[in-house]
């Protein structure tokens, strides 16, 4: 939307997400549900995932206590007494021609998620400080239910797989409390980043494991009465989902300048076009004739599985940022992009401890920062090439932190060289960092920090004025410090120094 749109209309935001949960079985049958998207079309079914008549479902408890633990950190109240239903609607991914789900007592209600509120939405006087406020985004149920089959088009014809139907889904419904397409990129971010921590999901969006539907509807900035609602389902990713509201909020607006009506209707998003396109009119709840599910009780939870959950919850991502933060010393943004993600932050805190015994102790927060830099760079480079989680490389925490001692020792002429090792210990070359350092010839030369540091200082005593000229802006002097520092260290030891390491030697001296 351009500014002067912004200036007359706001976009009212809700979200409906879905999340598979990370279960070994479905979620009312005993058929598999890890790896289900991932295996040959229909091998990882049962009876009732197929609709056979006189089979009975059974609710996993596994896939409860994921729900509860997704609800812990979303804030939700936990119903002590929740019911199922059945969602009729007649389409091939749904053998039964209804999906099991829960409606009118919902497991978990009522809670609230906070996103940093979008800049570009605020008025100037609500931010004094110029820093964005967060925005509560109330959550008004958690629900569990089961997933439908996935069709697949191909050769001209739509095939259903049934691998998928069945596997345990968390639904989170949003109240309309979002104002921007940024804000709900914001909020599933958030969520995204839950459910992966937590172990509830792997989250993989491409993988359909994390979806969403968002509803836009449109007013007149500062309230009045809003325009229809707008669905657009199916969204797996957070550029399509920011990229697909921003259309149809402008979509909406140039409707409403022109005085035409917003009807309310279901969409998709076509990624070719960058434009929502229909799909049908928007569905009441008439229209799936729900109907009690006469085959599960209602579900119960007690005091007993509450404590059971409550105990086995990992340590949460906020919490552990702050404790990388004050009791290791890394900086927020360092900390921040570790705790993203639970396998990644266990990585890093056990290749730092490692990293602690080899040195000996000394400046742990340089040590820690190092270790960071290198991980959150060259790991999280190969991770997204390779498209795997960092626990299914075969890199572990003691060669990362022998290798990362070798850069703080200068074993290591710099990073490139570090990449190299760690590329080869990627490919099986060996499994000693430090012998791969010695057969590919990467090993520092000579010349070390504690060897340089007093032919660095004595360099610059000696070129006094010249010191003050590089500080006037004669940075190109560097060149001749550099050279000078090199020449008395080949005729004092054996060997060649690192250039590089003596010019960032010679610039911490100066700067």
């Amino acid at each position: 939307m351009s500014p002067d749109e912004y200036e007359r209309t706001e976009p009212i935001i809700g979200l409906e997400v879905h999340c598979q949960l990370r279960t070994e079985a479905k979620l009312f049958s005993a058929a598999p549900a890890e790896g289900a998207s991932g295996e040959a079309a229909n091998t990882r079914t049962a009876p009732l995932d197929l609709g056979h008549p006189g089979t009975l479902p059974v609710v996993n408890e596994k896939a409860v206590e994921l729900a509860l633990r997704l609800a812990s950190v979303t804030g939700c109240r936990v119903a002590e007494r929740s019911t199922f239903a059945r969602k009729h609607y007649f389409y091939p991914d749904l053998a039964k021609g209804y999906q099991i789900t829960q409606r009118a007592d919902p497991l978990c209600y009522d809670g609230q998620v906070d996103v940093p509120a979008d800049a570009a939405t605020e008025a100037p006087t609500a931010r004094p400080d110029g820093r964005p406020r967060a925005r509560p985004v109330r959550i008004r149920r958690l629900h569990l239910e089961e997933d439908a089959a996935k069709l697949v088009h191909e050769d001209g014809a739509t095939k259903a797989d049934f691998n998928r139907a069945g596997v345990p889904l968390v639904e989170l419904v949003t109240e309309p409390d979002l104002r921007s397409p940024r804000e709900a990129a914001l909020f599933l971010k958030k969520i995204r980043r839950q459910v992966r921590y937590l172990g509830v999901s792997d989250g993989r969006m491409e993988a359909g494991s994390l979806r969403c539907d968002a509803n836009v509807s449109l007013r007149r900035r500062g309230g009045g009465a809003l325009g229809g609602r707008v669905e657009i389902k199916n969204l797996n990713s957070f550029r399509h989902l920011e990229r697909a509201l921003r259309y149809e909020a402008a979509r909406q607006a140039r409707r409403v300048e022109r005085g035409a009506a917003v009807e309310p209707e279901t969409r998709r998003w076509d990624e070719d076009t960058e434009k929502t396109r229909p799909l049908r009119d928007k569905e009441t709840t008439l229209d799936y004739r729900y109907l009690p599910e006469p085959d599960l009780p209602p579900l119960v939870v007690d005091e007993a599985m509450l404590k059971n959950v409550r105990a086995s919850m990992p340590e949460r991502p906020g919490e552990r940022k702050k404790r990388f933060v004050e009791n290791i010393g890394l900086p927020e943004r360092a900390a921040a992009l570790l705790t993203e993600d639970r396998a990644l932050a266990d990585f890093y805190e056990e290749t730092v401890s490692r990293l602690y015994k080899l040195t000996g102790g000394g400046n742990t927060r340089r040590q820690a920062e190092r270790a960071a830099h290198f991980l959150l760079n060259e790991g999280r480079r190969v991770l997204s090439e390779q498209g795997v989680p960092i626990d299914a490389l075969p890199v572990r925490p003691q060669q990362m932190a022998e290798l990362v001692y070798m850069l703080l020792e200068d074993d290591l002429p710099g990073a490139r060289a570090a990449a190299e090792v760690f590329e080869a210990l990627l490919a099986g070359e060996g499994d000693d960092p430090e012998q791969i350092a010695r057969d590919n010839d990467l090993l520092q030369i000579g010349g070390g920090r504690e060897e340089l540091a007093p032919l660095v200082e004595r360099t610059l005593e000696r070129h006094s004025k010249n010191v003050h000229r590089y500080k006037s802006g004669k940075t190109e002097l560097i060149h001749s410090f550099v050279g000078e520092v090199r020449s008395a260290f080949e005729e004092e030891h054996e060997g060649t120094p690192d250039p590089k390491l003596i010019r960032e030697m010679i610039e911490e001296r100066l700067n």
